[in-house]
């Protein structure tokens, strides 16, 4: 049998064979249809995005490659500045109707110190702001991103909702966010709202935090307000006794009790030890020192040359004069006090009845307003700030493909680099191993129940960063303190103090600034105005 020839196709099926490819290759390059919003910052901003022209926010944004990358970005250019810029959408979105991501990517090239690098996503202008004179008053609906600086360290998370009783809008924190990346690699932070009221916060694609908007437990202070409260107008009934013990009424001094007998007598048996020198003091001056050539007199005084440990003493039992040593006195008693009762009018602890909580209400979802604009307003003490690849999309596969597309070959790419240093570290850098110790010790310290731990373990962190040479003290500081945690749950201990939140804190505030930003605005203020101290001179 010959060898059968291929059959040719007919010039129509081989146009539609044609015509289908090209189809799906449209369609599996056409994500960006599907996002809402996307900036990728490839065009300058000038002309798209809108500065803020007001008199505080002098920090110049700059249209910049990222370092080692052919990919632009919005660039952070001065330190010690304020900055402000904000991108209105063409159309509101709506954080109501079924699954909403916000994601962009920010590099930090110089590191992070002190300084913020996070989003805003702003309510309509129907909340009366302006773009041009955009500022921390603008009333926002989400604010997430990264931010460190002092105690603050984390990616906020923070939404504004509006109780529908009194009219307020409130801010609502994400309780124990993530920490930032330590590092100059860029790094993509995605938020997701779900349709069952879940919220879950991505970095770099990987899940750091789960949350549900109508938790208590995940939110401070909690979206849904109690049921109750305690009566404001309650007070404690003057004949109200809270003290469970007393004194015994009828106890009576014993006649023998002698409350001026001293704790402490002289040892009359003790005798002076043999060879005691009675004549020699236990410090002599240094016959060694001179006085500095540089010393003056009238600016620092009479010089005195530095003491030092008399040579005489050494061999000697003791030097100067000699005193009989003390012991406790046997008839000493202290203060007499009288034996503790039990109270007979104690009441108990008093507190305010409670009452209904006139501002309560109930939700079965938040009543998100809508975001009209983007902006980033920061003030931050480090430049090289660049933020990338900013989107709002309806589908979080959507934002996982833009994760895979602009994110990640950067990503590999900045990695492999730093792995490449790390293996041969400069005087004084830091090794590979160093680095993954406290890469592992900012996870640590994110761990919920060590919170009030957090400041603690990133100073010591930071330490051992700038001194490489410290790693293993650190680490075996670190492990002291959660030893020391642990131990307490096991046997007890004090709680940390819980730092209460009044309600006028958690109002939102007449110029709109939310308690984390007055945090961070203190913490810069004492980051870029500390005052130098005078070096004293030795003696």
């Amino acid at each position: 049998m010959g060898e059968r020839k291929p059959i040719p196709l007919p010039l129509s099926v081989l146009l539609l064979l044609i015509a289908y490819s090209s189809f799906r290759m449209l369609c599996a390059s056409d994500d960006h249809d599907d996002a809402i919003f996307y900036e990728s910052f490839d065009e300058d901003f000038e002309g798209r995005w809108i500065v803020s022209e007001k008199d505080d926010y002098k920090g110049v944004w700059k249209h910049e490659k990222s370092e080692g990358h052919d990919d632009y970005g919005l660039l952070v250019s001065e330190t010690a500045k304020k900055y402000a810029i904000v991108k209105e959408l063409d159309e509101p979105v709506s954080l109501k109707d079924g699954t909403v991501v916000l994601q962009f990517e920010t590099r930090l090239q110089n590191g992070l110190e002190c300084g913020g690098a996070y989003l805003k996503y702003l309510r309509p202008q129907e909340a009366r702001w302006k773009p041009k004179e955009f500022d921390n008053e603008s009333p926002y609906s989400i604010m997430f991103g990264p931010d460190k600086c002092g105690a603050t360290n984390k990616v906020h998370f923070i939404f504004k909702h509006k109780n529908p009783k009194s009219g307020e809008h409130i801010e609502h924190h994400l309780k124990f966010p993530p920490s930032v990346p330590s590092d100059k690699l860029s790094h993509v932070y995605t938020a997701i709202f779900k349709t069952d009221n879940e919220l879950r916060i991505l970095i770099d694609g990987e899940e750091k935090k789960k949350a549900n908007f109508l938790s208590s437990d995940d939110f401070e202070p909690p979206l849904i307000p109690p049921k109750t409260i305690a009566d404001p107008d309650d007070k404690k009934p003057e004949d109200w006794d809270e003290r469970p013990k007393i004194p015994d009424p009828i106890a009576v001094k014993p006649d023998d009790w002698d409350e001026d007998a001293p704790m402490e007598i002289e040892d009359e048996d003790a005798e002076k030890p043999e060879g005691w020198l009675d004549d020699e003091p236990e410090e002599i001056d240094d016959p060694d020192a001179t006085k500095p050539e540089d010393w003056d007199d009238d600016e620092d005084g009479e010089w005195e040359a530095p003491k030092i440990d008399n040579p005489k003493c050494e061999a000697a039992p003791g030097c100067g004069e000699w005193k009989r040593p003390l012991k406790r006195n046997p008839a000493y008693k202290g203060k007499w006090h009288a034996p503790l009762i039990d109270n007979p009018k104690y009441k108990g602890i008093w507190k305010p009845r409670d009452i209904p909580n006139p501002d309560y209400f109930e939700l079965e979802k938040p009543d998100f307003e809508p975001i009209a604009a983007i902006g980033i307003e920061i003030w931050t003490m480090q430049d090289g700030i660049l933020f990338d690849n900013i989107l709002i999309a309806k589908d979080d596969s959507i934002a996982e493909s833009y994760r895979e597309t602009t994110w990640k070959p950067k990503f590999t790419v900045e990695k492999e680099k730093q792995e490449a240093e790390e293996l041969a570290p400069e005087a004084g850098g830091l090794a590979a191993y160093q680095r993954k110790v406290f890469e592992l010790l900012y996870k640590i310290a994110d761990i919920p129940f060590l919170s009030s731990y957090k400041l603690k373990i990133f100073d010591l962190v930071e330490k051992g960063e700038k001194q490489p040479n410290l790693t293993i003290g650190i680490l075996a500081s670190t492990i002291v303190v959660i030893l020391t945690i642990f131990f307490k749950i096991i046997f007890g201990g004090k709680k940390p103090a819980r730092a209460e939140t009044t309600n006028e804190q958690r109002a939102e505030t007449p110029n709109n600034q939310s308690s984390a930003e007055r945090e961070e605005d203190e913490d810069r203020e004492e980051t870029s105005a500390a005052p130098r101290r005078r070096p004293r001179r030795e003696t």
